[in-house]
């Protein structure tokens, strides 16, 4: 049960001590008295120092044999973001084999070193130097925290918890279950059935953040984006229709997110049809609000702006790559008011019908694949011209044939010239593409006549060298900029 030699034992009992929510999701503490691991907020009484074990992850602590708190869950802990890790290749594969469990896959070491570029000997010597764990550990951790989630926060029937979860039979997931955790999942699901209604009407999650947390921007962002009949923000609240791709089905329903502040969480309520991908949509839902980002290291950046200080700003993500991607198209050389009603139009033609709560909310965005399959005649009497119908549909049938994907935490270039190569798709437009489907912190629209008007400069050139001193956060500061200028038209 070594400590970790990255981790500063005495930072991290400090920061246990204050229940600093800014430790969240970067260490966990092991108590050895007790053979439980916790997140540093957790509100449980302050353990011994003698007892305590610290670990940057929570694959480590249960490496060494801790079992994760019923209390304070670190399942619903911050990730790290790609920016925070000096091995960049084996976050990357981390990310990766995230996103296979949380999709309900069961990711091949080879196969995914192959898409890496590297050997599968190389990615495991690389994962264990990076994370402590060799990937089928880490793999293992974050089926089980899935799994412990979907037992805590939904009705589904163990076997389909298991099954979601990626295990390929209920037996091996009974026996991993009371191996790691010392009990079992019928056990864990009794342990919380108070808090689950006999037929839930919603879905409720927690995702937790660290502080500080500009929701006002953000909401402002997206409530100044809104397409009507898909979308509602309303007092800090959002609203929306979506669509999951979940194995090989499309589950179709609803969400709506509120933030807790006292708690550093991000509330959300979702239709209960969705709970087989709960994993999925809290992934999607972690990038769409950047609930992974650490705002010590990105606001000092932003500091150096010519703007006063808004600490905690957030780089608005996606929860469909296609929807965003298509609304970064209908946005060249337009006003957002006017890409705001071209979307509209867009969903009123091609979105099918949803069922909400919400009588405002009564579409899904069109998918890739409709769009693909529409005539350019059909998407042209929207309003939009024939460039963009071109641009647009080479997107859509670029994404539903799989040539292209736009996953959260991939590398930026490669997508950049993917998308470049496309009709109709520029700088501009694959810069804001990337900076929103793929989380891209470092994104840099220079052509942006909105960044021209907020910085008050048309020269490249000096933009270009403006901006120099904002990386590796160029995005957050087009963010910035962007409020400043939309909020005080």
């Amino acid at each position: 049960m070594d400590q970790p030699p990255t981790l500063d034992a005495d930072t991290a009992w400090q920061a246990l001590q204050a229940r600093d929510a800014r430790f969240d999701g970067r260490m966990f503490v092991g108590v050895t008295s007790t053979g439980i691991y916790c997140r540093p907020i957790c509100r449980v009484r302050l353990p011994r120092r003698a007892n305590c074990r610290f670990f940057d992850s929570a694959a480590r602590a249960e490496h060494a044999g801790f079992r994760p708190c019923l209390r304070c869950r670190p399942e619903l802990a911050p990730g790290l973001s790609l920016m925070d890790s000096s091995a960049s290749l084996a976050q990357a594969a981390a990310r990766m084999i995230d996103a296979a469990v949380q999709a309900g896959e069961a990711p091949a070491m080879p196969a995914l070193a192959a898409r890496l570029g590297v050997t599968d000997r190389h990615l495991r010597r690389i994962f264990v130097a990076e994370h402590g764990v060799n990937p089928v550990e880490y793999l293992t951790t974050r089926r089980l925290l899935l799994a412990k989630q979907l037992l805590s926060d939904t009705a589904q029937p163990i076997t389909q918890v298991a099954l979601a979860s990626g295990f390929a039979s209920l037996r091996r997931f009974n026996a991993a279950f009371v191996e790691r955790y010392r009990l079992s999942p019928s056990r864990l699901r009794r342990n919380g059935a108070e808090s689950l209604p006999a037929e839930p009407s919603a879905l409720r999650i927690r995702l937790g953040f660290r502080p500080p947390f500009d929701a006002p921007a953000l909401f402002g962002f997206l409530d100044r984006r809104a397409m009507a009949g898909v979308e509602l923000v309303r007092d800090e609240r959002y609203a929306r229709s979506l669509r999951l791709r979940h194995g090989r089905q499309d589950l179709v329903g609803w969400l709506g997110v509120q933030v807790d502040a006292a708690r550093c969480e991000l509330v959300v309520d979702a239709a209960p049809v969705l709970a087989p991908a709960l994993g999925l949509l809290s992934a999607r839902l972690r990038d769409a609000f950047d609930l992974d980002a650490d705002p010590a290291l990105i606001d000092p950046v932003l500091a150096r702006l010519p703007l006063a200080s808004r600490p905690g700003l957030r780089l608005p993500g996606s929860l469909d790559g296609f929807e965003i991607a298509a609304r970064v198209i209908l946005g060249q050389q337009v006003t957002v008011k006017a890409a705001r009603t071209l979307a509209q139009r867009l969903v009123e033609r091609f979105g099918k019908p949803v069922a909400t709560p919400w009588p405002e909310i009564t579409r899904l965005f069109p998918s890739a694949a409709a769009i693909a399959a529409a005539t350019p005649e059909a998407i042209g009497t929207l309003g939009i011209v024939r460039q963009r119908v071109r641009a647009l549909q080479a997107l859509a049938v670029a994404l539903a044939d799989g040539s292209l994907r736009l996953e959260h935490g991939a590398e930026a270039r490669p997508v950049i010239e993917q998308l470049q190569a496309l009709p109709g798709i520029g700088p501009w437009s694959a810069q804001l593409i990337a900076m929103r489907t793929l989380g891209w912190r470092d994104a840099w629209p220079s052509s942006d006549v909105g960044l021209w008007q907020a910085l008050g400069s048309r020269d490249p050139k000096h933009i270009d060298a403006l901006a120099e001193g904002w990386r590796p956060f160029r995005s957050h500061a087009v963010m910035r900029l962007w409020h400043e200028l939309e909020t005080a038209a």
